[in-house]
């Protein structure tokens, strides 16, 4: 009868066991977060005149300031940079103090559902280094500010750093997509674009995507010779200028 008694006593906390694991399976499951790029292969041809990045996703809650936030950082394969100060001597423009920036990203930009302060603290945003003045740039040579600051104008001139922060358009609550374009002369190589699901001021979830900008065609073949072969490739745009300056003259002097 006892045995009875105590088996009678234990049913309920059997019978809530299950329930209480589902609940805590539930509390730690991760965000939910799914993303994809329109296409993940772009080509750059002779006639290429630039293209777009397209990011699309879905999130499993609302998204807005009462809800998550969404936030797409692309970033190109990194470079070498050269940037020389201009001097005026007597007339003359003359090449003054220089600063070389080491892993430096040929391309750089950043779309977000709000302005990025309103969705991160400054210690978070440091961290995952979202703006253009976060960058971790090696600065050789001449060390004055007004270096990064001039990088930081020719990148954004060339359309190469887009610094403003466009706009993610949200669909339906929970489907959000991204634009962010790349100009005719973006570097070819491996491009990561990250998307991240903001939450209560923190990344709380976060994929990486890969998207490779390679060069087809003739222009391949011309980049290839200027890599491997750079005297022959010097000795043929000497020799296409000299026949491109006589086929002028030539033309000119019949007229």
């Amino acid at each position: 009868m006892r045995r009875w008694l105590g088996l009678l006593l234990l049913l309920p906390a059997l019978l809530a066991a299950p329930r209480m694991a589902l609940a805590q399976a539930t509390a730690v499951a991760p965000p939910s977060l799914s993303v994809e790029l329109s296409t993940r292969r772009i080509e750059v041809t002779t006639a290429f005149s630039g293209a777009e990045i397209l990011v699309f996703g879905a999130t499993e809650r609302l998204i807005g300031p009462l809800g998550d936030e969404v936030l797409v950082l692309v970033t190109g394969p990194e470079t070498a940079m050269m940037v020389r100060e201009k001097t005026n001597v007597l007339g003359f423009w003359i090449n003054g103090d220089a600063a070389r920036f080491n892993r430096v990203p040929s391309y750089w930009a950043l779309a977000s559902t709000r302005p990025v302060p309103a969705m991160l603290d400054r210690v978070e945003r440091a961290d995952l280094r979202l703006a253009l003045d976060q960058l971790p740039l090696v600065q050789l040579g001449s060390q004055g500010a007004e270096f990064r600051q001039a990088l930081a104008g020719l990148q954004q001139e060339a359309g190469l750093w887009v610094d403003r922060e466009r706009p993610i358009e949200v669909s339906g609550g929970r489907l959000f997509h991204a634009r962010l374009p790349l100009p005719a002369t973006v570097a070819h190589g491996i491009y990561q674009v990250q998307v991240m699901l903001v939450r209560d001021r923190r990344v709380v979830a976060r994929q990486e995507l890969r998207l490779d900008v390679v060069r087809t065609g003739s222009a391949a073949w011309v980049a290839d010779i200027a890599r491997n072969q750079p005297v022959l490739y010097g000795i043929a745009c000497i020799v296409m200028a000299g026949l491109a300056g006589w086929f002028g003259s030539v033309v000119f002097r019949r007229n």
